[in-house]
């Protein structure tokens, strides 16, 4: 359990939105699925644990899933730098009243995510608990591509993982050695995506209410790290959850 009282250090993932057509419609599933409630918020809909965001809801004319914001402390001088390493800025930087600084960007790969400059927003303020953000990877099947864009754009440093011996998969480092998250090769990934998956504390139930609700859940498997499932809510958008030991 984390709790996040100031803006995080950068290439952080610090703040998760989903883009919905039918907000009460994910209101609805997500307050049964993870537990939350829901308060309007100059960014949209938070969403809260324990009366803190733990993430956002947006109105969008068409569902865009999950989107992953990574911290900065600069989100002008951050852009500049994904443009510079062959990505493109798609939402320019701009300030939501005093709350944060942010832009929507996308990498060579055709990835979106989020810079935020956080202010009196910081982000996701409880993490790594049952109900909020675990972790956050990119699929793409360009891996070698996502590792020199982000290494250029965030300063991370790249290991390889021992724990999935059989899988492109790479960790994500900031300078202090944190790992942030990781780069996951798919030759047959249909598009490159930063995925997103919250931690429960029951995986088989958790799944259980989210079909209950109108989702779709493949089997909750084991894995190294504990007991994951990937869950579709009613809208299309797809993230993962998992129970750690």
């Amino acid at each position: 359990m984390s709790r996040v009282d100031r803006n995080q250090p950068l290439g952080t993932p610090t703040w998760i939105d989903l883009a919905v057509t039918d907000q009460g419609g994910a209101r609805a599933f997500y307050g049964t699925v993870l537990g939350w409630e829901f308060a309007a918020a100059a960014t949209g809909t938070d969403c809260l644990l324990r009366g803190l965001p733990v993430a956002g809801l947006r109105e969008a004319a068409a569902g865009g899933g999950w989107t992953a914001h990574l911290a900065t402390d600069d989100c002008d001088a951050t852009a500049e730098r994904v443009v510079a390493a062959g990505g493109e800025v798609i939402e320019e930087p701009h300030d939501v009243a005093d709350l944060v600084r942010t832009a929507l960007v996308v990498d060579p790969t055709g990835a979106r995510f989020g810079l935020w400059q956080g202010r009196e927003h910081p982000g996701c303020r409880l993490v790594n608990e049952p109900g909020a953000l675990v972790r956050n990877d990119l699929v793409t099947a360009e891996p070698a591509a996502a590792r020199a864009f982000y290494r250029a754009v965030f300063d991370f440093t790249l290991d390889g993982n021992d724990d999935l011996p059989d899988w492109d998969f790479t960790f994500l480092r900031r300078p202090d050695g944190h790992e942030i998250g990781g780069v996951l090769g798919l030759p047959d990934a249909p598009a490159s995506a930063w995925a997103t998956c919250f931690e429960v504390a029951d995986t088989d139930a958790t799944a259980a209410r989210a079909l209950a609700a109108g989702g779709t859940s493949a089997d909750p498997v084991d894995t190294p790290y504990g007991r994951s499932a990937v869950l579709t809510d009613p809208f299309g958008a797809e993230f993962s959850v998992i129970t750690r030991p």
